[in-house]
């Protein structure tokens, strides 16, 4: 049994009340933190302040959760479990397939990693997250000074002041994202769903045995139908949140033009690749396969670089489930958001299929020089 004790808040909105309740009643979770303030401009820090007040007495851990998620029966169980593993750490139970944290979290189960840090210029994933009480403290008091509507941006800014690190997310991610709806003004990112989808019992192994990939060096993403590359220390230079375009960032992974170029011509399959761009563009089709390259070289990278001697979670059933479910989710989320909802089963195992040709040459690429490894 874990020794964390975790007590629990569903932030909702008057409008989501029943749907609130539901989810609270199905999951066991300790009751609702509603909008002190519907009426007024929309604002989800102001309801994560109620959240995070809802500390039960005794508990070591606040979970807060939002109104608009499914979950496994057992969540507040494997969240003890984990807290339990990392009893000082912020642990984010969801991440979106598109956003830079996203990347992260599918390169790491690429890699076989089971938690990954956050990268720190992001926003820090809201969604499923538990905080040890007396951090649960520390943000109430730090968030209450501040202007911004977003608890997401303000959580992301409390983790990295003074030195502090980001939050550790959870690379099989049992908690899932419903609806495109947003109280809050996300409406037009579209569908957002989880990066790495997964059943408590294959998350679970990852969740209380998986390395911790901490150290990202470059993190090719993509963002509405482009390859961009975020570079090593990005968070500590005045351009934290710029887009740099992988040919831009060529110079900071190892890789040429040539290289790259060598590789779509060796490993791309041609009938894929021109019914990828029947349907999304040329374009699109260049630049997710250059992606998921990128993907491939660096998640053995990350392996190579930070798996643990021994480690086990790589390899297995378990993993290789996890390592697909990354991959299920790349296409969709390269997309621009209008193009998402159209993308049925059969063209998501074709781009997964198409993406895995990437990723596997991209595995097979050269190594790089340990001595430029950072």
């Amino acid at each position: 049994m874990p020794t964390a004790r975790v007590s629990s808040a569903v932030m909702t909105h008057p409008v989501r009340r029943a749907q609130a309740e539901e989810l609270c009643a199905r999951l066991g979770l300790g009751g609702l933190a509603l909008d002190p303030a519907p009426d007024d401009s929309p604002s989800a820090l102001r309801t994560a302040l109620v959240a995070w007040s809802r500390v039960a007495e005794g508990a070591t851990h606040q979970l807060m959760i939002q109104d608009d998620v499914d979950a496994p029966a057992d969540l507040l169980d494997l969240v003890a479990h984990c807290a339990d593993r990392f009893p000082g750490e912020a642990l984010a139970f969801y991440t979106n397939w598109h956003a830079r944290n996203g990347a992260a979290a599918r390169l790491a189960a690429l890699a076989g990693a089971g938690w990954v840090r956050a990268v720190p210029e992001e926003f820090a994933p809201t969604l499923a997250i538990t905080l040890p009480v007396a951090m649960a403290a520390d943000f109430r008091r730090y968030a209450l000074e501040s202007g911004e509507r977003h608890d997401d941006e303000v959580m992301a800014a409390f983790l990295r002041r003074d030195g502090r690190r980001s939050a550790l997310l959870a690379v099989p991610t049992v908690t899932e994202h419903m609806g495109t709806s947003s109280i809050n003004g996300h409406a037009a990112q579209g569908v957002r769903r989880a990066v790495c989808p997964a059943g408590a019992e294959d998350a679970r192994p990852a969740l209380y045995e998986g390395w911790v990939l901490e150290e990202l060096d470059w993190l090719p993403y993509m963002r509405y139908g482009e390859g961009f590359v975020r570079l090593p220390g990005q968070d500590a230079t005045p351009r934290a949140r710029d887009h740099f375009g992988w040919r831009e960032a060529l110079p900071h992974t190892g890789l040429t033009e040539e290289l790259i170029e060598d590789a779509m011509r060796a490993g791309r399959p041609g009938p894929a690749a021109r019914e990828v761009g029947d349907l999304y563009g040329e374009s699109f089709a260049d630049e997710f396969w250059i992606h998921c390259l990128m993907l491939g070289r660096q998640a053995r990278e990350a392996a190579l670089r930070c798996a643990p001697p021994g480690a086990t979670q790589a390899g297995t059933p378990a993993g290789e489930r996890l390592r697909a479910a990354a991959v299920s989710t790349v296409g969709i989320a390269g997309l621009p958001p209008e193009r998402r909802p159209d993308v049925g089963q059969a063209h998501t195992e074709l781009l997964s299929a198409y993406a895995w040709t990437a990723i596997r040459c991209g595995e097979s690429l050269p190594e790089r020089d340990p001595a430029d490894r950072r």
